[in-house]
């Protein structure tokens, strides 16, 4: 009887000690998972732009008179030479005198200015056939090897610029010629003056749209009073402000992504030029930084951004870096080692192991691997701080 008792405690110590062994025995850690995976990697400078029209145009009063109603609302489309604001003079008899020779100075400043937007428009032609020529050697040169295709690439842009800079060019002629009309025409409205039911009519310079009225009511105005504002909505831009450490990065060809702007898919663009001179702007938090403007040429036909106006805000995600084919894990993945370098733990029969790697680039949502693992590679994200090189995980289901 004493034995059997005996055998029965042992029996029971020992299911105890089991017991105790399995209760404070470590527990495998649950971790989330994910695989290491081929596909293509790019790292970007997200900032938000605002659209901005190229040329705006500000048409002003061009002589001291009662201004008619201007019957124009924003939105209007007007063709160049089209009747604007209606004038009629009011000068005093003491000042026509003077202001006959203030008009005629405009004159011959207005001749002087259309000299020079003739100059700047032949300098432009000059450019373009230059920037033609290089491009025509360099696809020469492409095509036996000599050069590289980022040179005929690049020689590509600069004939698109080249012939953006003459259109420009032409368009300021076309304006010099109309402010060089206006001012002989106030002349003649001043040296004309006795006749005080003459009218005299302000027609826009370029065609385009009324981006706004600035005096829409009839009354007197001064001389150079801004009457309108008119541009044309198809020559629109993008410009955004960087910070100069990332403006850097965002070099001229560098594609661009325009997001979050209204309509159903992101459209395409490309840098443009990144401005030389930058400025002090204090953020939301309080901290002063250096920004530069970049601005952007939106890629495509104009019927793809039609809804977009001047002063539209836009997202902005310029590429920096792209890879096509990069061995890709989540970002969340890789930690320092206390050696040195980066490490990612992997799991290798259900226990967790530190892998070094060697990290490439990274973006908000990967890392790019360039050494250290292999595709499919099951990886540790967000690894709690108990995982340690060794130490038994298991996968948390979801």
């Amino acid at each position: 009887m004493k034995r059997k008792t005996w055998i029965m405690g042992g029996g029971g110590a020992l299911v105890l000690a089991a017991l105790l062994a399995w209760a404070f025995a470590p527990r495998p850690i649950e971790v989330e998972v994910a695989s290491a995976d081929r596909g293509p990697f790019e790292t970007v400078i997200a900032e938000d732009g605002r659209t901005r029209l190229r040329q705006r145009y500000a048409v002003s009063a061009p002589l001291t008179g009662r201004l008619e109603r201007i019957a124009l609302e924003p939105g209007d489309t007007v063709a160049a030479g089209a009747v604007l604001a209606t004038l009629v003079p009011t000068l005093a008899p003491l000042l026509d005198a003077r202001t006959q020779r203030e008009l005629a100075e405009r004159v011959q400043g207005a001749q002087a200015g259309m000299a020079r937007a003739a100059s700047q428009a032949d300098a432009a032609r000059v450019a373009l056939a230059q920037a033609r020529s290089a491009q025509q050697r360099s696809s020469q040169l492409v095509a036996q090897g000599f050069v590289s295709p980022i040179q005929a690439e690049n020689d590509q842009l600069a004939v698109a610029g080249a012939q953006k800079a003459l259109d420009a060019a032409v368009a300021g002629r076309h304006v010099a010629e109309h402010e060089l009309g206006v001012a002989r025409a106030a002349l003649d409205a001043v040296s004309s003056a006795g006749d005080g039911g003459r009218r005299f009519t302000v027609k826009a310079p370029v065609s385009g749209q009324v981006l706004r009225v600035l005096q829409p009511s009839e009354g007197v105005v001064a001389l150079g009073t801004p009457l309108l504002e008119i541009g044309d909505t198809a020559q629109i831009e993008v410009v955004a402000e960087l910070l100069t450490s990332d403006a850097l990065k965002a070099a001229a060809g560098s594609v661009v992504r325009i997001e979050d702007w209204g309509g159903p898919a992101p459209l395409a663009g490309r840098v443009r030029a990144v401005e030389p001179a930058a400025f002090t702007k204090v953020s939301a938090l309080g901290v002063e930084e250096q920004r530069v403007l970049v601005r952007i040429d939106l890629v495509g036909t104009p019927s793809d951004w039609a809804a977009l106006g001047d002063g539209f805000r836009v997202g902005v995600r310029i590429v920096t870096r792209r890879v096509d084919d990069a061995l890709r894990v989540p970002v969340s993945a890789v930690f320092p080692r206390p050696e040195g370098g980066m490490g990612v733990f992997v799991i290798d029969g259900g226990r967790a192991r530190i892998v070094p790697v060697t990290v490439g680039a990274r973006n908000g949502q990967h890392a790019w691997l360039q050494q250290g693992l292999q595709a499919g590679a099951v990886v540790i994200v967000y690894p709690p701080a108990k995982v340690s090189d060794g130490a038994r995980v298991k996968v948390r289901k979801a």
